[in-house]
């Protein structure tokens, strides 16, 4: 047998035993899970947790537990339900996706058709392949690319490393089973080969391991030096009226589009807020709040106001109801700091 073929059998029979039990897996040896939950559960994963997907994972899918059912809500109920999640474009990923699937009647099980879904990548494409249709696919994630990078100790730095590491996951991708393997190496990444300290005592395939031989396993992957972000400022405003507090729809392409978020004053990846408010009234400050985004981070003031007139554009949304808007979290931020001190 050779080293590579050995790592993928050592890899699943390791699988079978120690699988983590997961809302959206089908055990090994068990028939493939439904397309629609693998689908849904790498679009939650994606630059997110799986602790932090677990309950938004299961409370989409007792709201909408079909692909159909996902394709007939509406954008803004799905927006709300993501928030908190965060990179907000997958939810509108989300629901093109599910639209044109259900127009089709349900997801294509080729890898090359996955790709022509609204909002599926390389990587999601080749996970619901290998995972929901037992396709052969070269399914990499960064788990992925730091076990393999690890395991043919690759010190080209990333992101120039990815060609390499995509190939030699091809070498040792089995042609049955590939979903389980690929499963196994996000398992093995999670919790045994992980970014500090990895556990070699523990990894079924150390033995196979040029990192671990050459002495340092934890410096694979190399990074290239990271840039500094950009820092940015802006203003929201808190307006409120009868125990009522007014929302506006952010544009449907850009930073947190389609969401519900209190109106604020521009200010965006690119550039700060102009810091000119929305109406002319007597403002009063609540401090500020702070987020990182992935290409910049925010220091983003609050203010607040008390209104009369009732023609404002906007939503008005019944304050004590303010955790069912579905704001995202900067906002919500937002507005928990201009109750606490309104």
């Amino acid at each position: 047998m050779s080293a590579t073929a050995d790592i993928a059998g050592t890899l699943l029979h390791w699988y079978d035993v120690h699988a983590r039990t997961l809302p959206w897996r089908a055990p090994p040896g068990s028939p493939a899970p439904d397309p629609y939950r693998v689908w849904l559960s790498e679009v939650m994963l994606q630059q997110t947790t799986v602790p932090a997907v677990k309950p938004y994972f299961e409370a989409f899918t007792l709201r909408w537990p079909t692909v159909e059912a996902l394709a007939a809500a509406s954008e803004e109920d799905v927006m709300a339900a993501w928030a908190g999640l965060g990179y907000y474009s997958r939810a509108r990923n989300l629901v093109a996706c599910s639209r044109a699937v259900a127009e089709r009647g349900g997801f294509p099980d080729k890898e090359a058709e996955l790709r022509k879904l609204p909002g599926l990548g390389a990587y999601t494409a080749a996970a619901v392949a290998a995972i929901a249709f037992g396709q052969r696919a070269v399914v990499v994630d960064a788990n992925l690319e730091r076990v393999v990078s690890r395991l043919f100790a690759i010190s080209e730095p990333l992101p120039g490393a990815r060609k390499a590491i995509r190939a030699r996951t091809d070498e040792i991708t089995p042609d049955t089973r590939s979903g389980d393997f690929a499963q196994a190496m996000m398992d093995l990444g999670s919790g045994i080969c992980t970014a500090r300290d990895p556990k070699c005592l523990l990894c079924p395939v150390s033995a196979h391991c040029e990192g671990r031989r050459a002495g340092d396993p934890a410096r694979f992957p190399v990074k290239a030096p990271k840039k500094a972000k950009p820092h940015r400022t802006g203003t929201a405003y808190f307006i409120e009226r009868d125990g009522e507090v007014l929302l506006a729809t952010r544009q449907g392409t850009g930073m947190l589009g389609g969401m519900r978020a209190l109106p604020d004053d521009g200010w965006s990846a690119r550039s700060d807020g102009d810091g000119v408010p929305p109406i002319d009234e007597d403002w009063s400050d609540a401090g500020v709040v702070s987020q990182g985004f992935t290409h910049f981070t925010l220091d983003m003031a609050v203010r607040f106001a008390r209104v009369s007139d009732a023609s404002l554009d906007g939503e008005w949304w019944p304050i004590e109801r303010l955790d069912d808007a579905g704001l995202p979290t900067l906002f919500a931020k937002a507005a928990a700091r201009a109750l606490a001190d309104r």
